[in-house]
């Protein structure tokens, strides 16, 4: 593991940052490449995504802010460091937010441009998860198991502990929800399904893997804050993918 990459003069290539720039570049690559495929148009895909991801880069560092509001409050010039402390539950809604409010300016087919972009969402989660390893943070709880991680220099995680590598286990998980949502969007017709489905499922990944974590997170009583979210992200998603196929029934009936 290794926080940062390389130094060359006064440039310092960080492991995370890497990876997640990465991750967004593959993102628009791979969302742009199946619009064309879908018949939507490339461009705006491009435009609704760099409204996400500027909403979602903004959502993750408030949420963060929150999630350490006894800190801040402490400690004021926490504020000042605008280059670490993120929480991706703040990115994904802030960012859902953003290309939602383009969608919407632009009056573009929003269900059809979130189900094509959500599959790409959770490739650039994988990545972002391995830059979460390289750097040791969100590290998982202690461990005497065959797969426990040693980090030795994290600016981070504990150093000279075997701990549980919840960001790989959730690397893993985000690619192969990339591809089961890609396998969705082949074969469901229903325009919202998808990105419901990404809902169902990235709440209930994230929900588990919040157990393995020990890495310091805000609370809500006996959940982390992201376990809090996860149940409102799931019920959202549960109500959206009813919605969409009843709404999908409603028409066929109508067509027939």
């Amino acid at each position: 593991m290794k926080y940062i990459l390389f130094e060359a003069g006064p440039v310092t290539v960080y492991s995370y940052g890497l990876m997640i720039a990465l991750g967004v570049i593959l993102t628009f690559v791979v969302a742009q490449k199946r619009a064309k495929n879908y018949g939507l148009d490339p461009d705006a895909i491009f435009y609704m995504g760099a409204w996400g991801l500027l909403a979602g880069i903004l959502g993750a560092k408030l949420l963060f802010y929150l999630t350490e509001i006894k800190e801040i409050i402490k400690d004021p010039s926490l504020l000042l460091n605008v280059s670490e402390g993120f929480v991706v539950y703040g990115g994904i809604i802030g960012g859902i937010l953003g290309a939602y409010i383009y969608a919407k300016i632009k009056k573009i087919d929003i269900l059809a441009y979130f189900d094509l972009a959500v599959p790409s969402i959770a490739f650039a989660q994988g990545f972002g998860r391995i830059g979460c390893f390289l750097a040791g943070c969100c590290y998982g709880r202690e461990t005497n198991a065959w797969y426990g991680i040693t980090f030795h220099n994290s600016p981070f995680a504990p150093n000279e502990v075997a701990l549980i590598p919840t960001q790989l286990i959730s690397s893993v998980a985000d690619f192969a929800h990339f591809f089961i949502l890609i396998f969705l969007a082949k074969r469901v017709k229903h325009k919202g399904v998808v990105t419901a489905m990404y809902l169902i499922f990235y709440s209930v990944g994230r929900f588990l893997i919040e157990m393995l974590r020990n890495d310091p997170r805000g609370t809500i009583s006996v959940m982390s804050t992201s376990q809090f979210i996860s149940i409102f992200t799931l019920v959202a998603g549960i109500f959206m993918f009813v919605f969409c196929r009843r709404k999908r029934q409603g028409e066929e009936k109508q067509e027939a």
